[in-house]
Protein backbone atom coordinates (compact mmCIF):
# COMPACT_ATOMS: atom_id res chain seq x y z
CA UNK A 1 0.00 0.00 0.00
CA UNK A 2 1.29 3.40 -0.02
CA UNK A 3 0.12 6.79 0.92
CA UNK A 4 0.42 10.67 -1.32
CA UNK A 5 0.16 13.89 0.60
CA UNK A 6 0.04 16.68 -1.26
CA UNK A 7 1.91 20.27 -0.15
CA UNK A 8 2.35 23.57 -1.01
CA UNK A 9 -0.62 24.79 -2.25
CA UNK A 10 -1.67 28.51 -1.36
CA UNK A 11 -3.59 31.88 -3.17
CA UNK A 12 -1.53 33.94 -5.30
CA UNK A 13 -1.30 36.42 -7.90
CA UNK A 14 -1.81 36.03 -11.68
CA UNK A 15 1.59 35.86 -13.11
CA UNK A 16 3.28 34.06 -9.75
CA UNK A 17 4.75 30.32 -8.94
CA UNK A 18 4.01 27.81 -6.85
CA UNK A 19 5.70 24.05 -6.54
CA UNK A 20 3.40 21.78 -5.05
CA UNK A 21 5.23 18.26 -3.57
CA UNK A 22 3.40 14.91 -3.33
CA UNK A 23 5.74 12.54 -0.64
CA UNK A 24 5.12 9.09 -1.06
CA UNK A 25 4.73 6.78 1.78
CA UNK A 26 4.89 2.91 1.96
CA UNK A 27 5.96 0.58 0.11
CA UNK A 28 7.32 2.17 -3.23
CA UNK A 29 8.37 0.71 -6.82
CA UNK A 30 10.81 1.90 -9.61
CA UNK A 31 7.59 0.96 -11.49
CA UNK A 32 5.43 3.21 -10.90
CA UNK A 33 4.21 6.31 -12.81
CA UNK A 34 2.97 9.56 -10.94
CA UNK A 35 0.50 12.06 -12.20
CA UNK A 36 -1.11 15.74 -11.35
CA UNK A 37 -4.85 16.35 -11.96
CA UNK A 38 -6.76 19.07 -11.00
CA UNK A 39 -10.54 19.56 -10.47
CA UNK A 40 -11.59 23.46 -11.14
CA UNK A 41 -15.09 24.17 -9.22
CA UNK A 42 -17.87 22.97 -11.53
CA UNK A 43 -15.84 20.85 -13.70
CA UNK A 44 -14.79 17.50 -14.00
CA UNK A 45 -10.75 16.16 -12.61
CA UNK A 46 -8.61 16.87 -15.53
CA UNK A 47 -5.31 15.48 -16.23
CA UNK A 48 -2.28 17.75 -15.81
CA UNK A 49 0.75 16.29 -16.19
CA UNK A 50 2.76 12.81 -15.24
CA UNK A 51 6.15 11.73 -15.02
CA UNK A 52 7.77 8.20 -14.57
CA UNK A 53 9.90 7.11 -11.48
CA UNK A 54 12.51 5.75 -13.63
CA UNK A 55 13.88 7.92 -16.26
CA UNK A 56 12.13 10.78 -15.54
CA UNK A 57 9.77 10.50 -18.51
CA UNK A 58 6.92 13.22 -18.77
CA UNK A 59 4.02 14.18 -20.53
CA UNK A 60 1.80 17.75 -20.18
CA UNK A 61 -2.17 18.42 -21.16
CA UNK A 62 -1.89 20.62 -23.56
CA UNK A 63 -3.02 24.21 -20.99
CA UNK A 64 0.20 23.68 -18.98
CA UNK A 65 3.08 23.08 -21.50
CA UNK A 66 5.73 25.61 -20.95
CA UNK A 67 4.18 26.53 -17.90
CA UNK A 68 4.44 23.69 -15.21
CA UNK A 69 7.21 21.25 -14.66
CA UNK A 70 6.86 17.88 -13.21
CA UNK A 71 10.05 16.43 -11.39
CA UNK A 72 10.91 13.91 -9.15
CA UNK A 73 13.00 13.07 -6.34
CA UNK A 74 13.62 9.24 -5.84
CA UNK A 75 15.51 9.62 -2.42
CA UNK A 76 12.41 11.62 -0.88
CA UNK A 77 9.98 9.55 -2.58
CA UNK A 78 8.34 12.70 -3.62
CA UNK A 79 7.08 14.12 -6.94
CA UNK A 80 6.88 17.87 -7.39
CA UNK A 81 4.54 19.91 -9.28
CA UNK A 82 6.19 23.60 -10.54
CA UNK A 83 4.06 26.02 -11.78
CA UNK A 84 5.06 29.37 -13.37
CA UNK A 85 3.04 32.04 -14.68
CA UNK A 86 -0.13 31.08 -13.03
CA UNK A 87 -3.34 32.10 -14.78
CA UNK A 88 -6.67 32.25 -13.06
CA UNK A 89 -7.92 29.41 -15.00
CA UNK A 90 -5.29 27.58 -12.89
CA UNK A 91 -7.51 27.58 -9.72
CA UNK A 92 -8.55 24.23 -8.15
CA UNK A 93 -7.99 21.31 -5.99
CA UNK A 94 -4.85 19.60 -7.21
CA UNK A 95 -4.19 16.30 -6.80
CA UNK A 96 -1.49 14.11 -6.93
CA UNK A 97 -1.65 9.72 -7.77
CA UNK A 98 -0.03 6.85 -8.12
CA UNK A 99 -0.14 4.05 -11.26
CA UNK A 100 1.43 0.61 -11.79
CA UNK A 101 3.43 -0.19 -14.73
CA UNK A 102 4.92 2.97 -15.52
CA UNK A 103 1.35 4.38 -16.48
CA UNK A 104 1.38 8.13 -16.47
CA UNK A 105 -1.51 9.02 -18.65
CA UNK A 106 -5.00 10.59 -18.10
CA UNK A 107 -7.17 7.50 -17.98
CA UNK A 108 -8.17 8.34 -14.39
CA UNK A 109 -8.87 4.33 -13.87
CA UNK A 110 -4.95 3.51 -13.96
CA UNK A 111 -4.16 5.17 -10.45
CA UNK A 112 -4.98 3.52 -7.34
CA UNK A 113 -3.59 5.91 -4.88
CA UNK A 114 -4.39 9.38 -4.42
CA UNK A 115 -3.58 12.43 -2.21
CA UNK A 116 -5.85 14.25 -0.69
CA UNK A 117 -5.58 17.56 -2.59
CA UNK A 118 -4.34 21.21 -2.05
CA UNK A 119 -6.41 24.24 -3.05
CA UNK A 120 -4.64 26.58 -5.65
CA UNK A 121 -6.30 29.76 -6.11
CA UNK A 122 -4.99 32.49 -8.50
CA UNK A 123 -7.10 35.32 -8.51
CA UNK A 124 -6.16 38.71 -10.95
Amino acid sequence: QGQLVETGGGSVQAGDSLRLSCAVSGRTSSDYGMGWFRRAPGKERQFVGGITWTGGATIYEDAVKGRFTISRDNAKNTVYLQMDGLKTGDTAVYYCARARQGFIGATIDKYDYWGQGTQVTVSS
